[in-house]
């Protein structure tokens, strides 16, 4: 109901609403310091979706929700202190979000408020890819044994997607910098069709210098498969679909593969979470000291104790 990039503007404006509204309740404020600090969260406007796309695609994109989330956070401490809030922050006939920023259009409540986002949660497992594109990543894979040895013998490669997929990471052309290269769909497909895995060093220049990659790209067909849209906006699927075949000069093909769900979504949680805690305790461990690693694991193995640990204690472990 509300397509922010429609207007331009990125989605990381609900990550500061929603890290404002979170943070003034966490911090003990009443209804009304929360609504301060909500509407102060509009009034900032919106970041543009500029640094998403080409030819402006960078790395912004990797810490612009935690920046929306920092300053979520700070309007929650404002509004605790006392700073008084903007009822029509979004309504102001002239002024308001909606009219300056969002086209005079209404925001739209699709369902009430309650736990619908935690519940449904998107984990990035598998690859380190933009979100549209974990099921076309994955779909390769399945694929590269089929192609490994007949590269040379592609004539076409057909790509499945959605339509947010389409609109959003379909890129032709010269690519710039990795920012660049994980948001286009054809690259992260080409890749795995290749050498049958993604990671971030893929990304890199380096990487990129592999002249099949452009070769496969440049055979490849990205089209919108209705289904996908549909289940894709589908409030009890939230599906994120996209199916991959590839064609040969001789006339063959190989299978089409569709995947609906990434691993990282909730229909795939009992193969996800395994993976999600094994990726968290190999950073962790990459990172901090084994004792502390140790205690930290310890912690969040024990919801009781994880619950009960001050946020002190546990930013003094995460800090050594």
């Amino acid at each position: 109901e509300n397509s922010f990039n429609r207007v331009g503007l990125d989605h990381v404006l609900l990550v500061r609403i929603a890290s404002a509204a979170v943070s003034a309740a966490m911090l003990g404020c009443s209804r009304d310091e929360v609504l301060s600090a909500v509407s102060h969260a509009w009034l900032d406007g919106s970041a543009l979706r500029t640094y998403r796309h080409a030819p402006n695609t960078g790395p912004r994109k990797s810490w612009a929700a935690g920046d929306a989330s920092s300053r979520g956070l700070f309007l929650a401490l404002i509004a605790a202190s006392g700073e008084i809030g903007y009822p029509s922050a979004l309504t102001a006939k002239g002024w308001g979000f909606q009219d300056v920023s969002f086209d005079g259009k209404p925001i739209q409540l699709g369902q009430p408020f309650g736990t619908y986002v935690m519940e449904n949660v998107l984990f990035k497992i598998s690859y380190p890819a933009e979100f549209h594109a974990q099921t076309a990543v994955e779909a390769a894979i399945t694929l590269h044994p089929q192609v490994k040895d007949r590269l040379g013998e592609i004539e076409r490669i057909l790509i499945e997607t959605t339509e947010s997929g389409d609109r959003i990471i379909n890129k032709t052309g010269p690519l710039s910098n990795p920012a660049d290269r994980d948001h286009c769909l054809q690259y992260m497909v080409a890749v795995p069709l290749i050498q049958g895995s993604l990671d971030a060093d893929d990304y890199e220049d380096s990487a990129a210098a592999n002249p099949l990659i452009d070769q496969l790209r440049a055979k490849m067909e990205v089209v919108e498969n209705e289904r996908f849209t549909r289940e894709y906006l589908e409030a009890d699927k939230r599906a994120i679909g996209n199916a991959v075949q590839v064609f040969f000069t001789d006339g063959s093909s190989t299978e089409k593969v569709s995947v609906d769900y990434p691993v990282g979504h909730r229909r795939r949680r009992g193969e996800g979470i395994p993976l999600l805690q094994a990726k968290f305790e190999r950073y962790l461990r990459g990172r901090i000291s084994q004792k502390n690693s140790d205690a930290i694991l310890a912690l969040c193995a024990d919801q009781a104790a994880f619950e009960a640990c001050s946020v002190e204690r546990m930013m003094t472990l995460l800090s050594l």
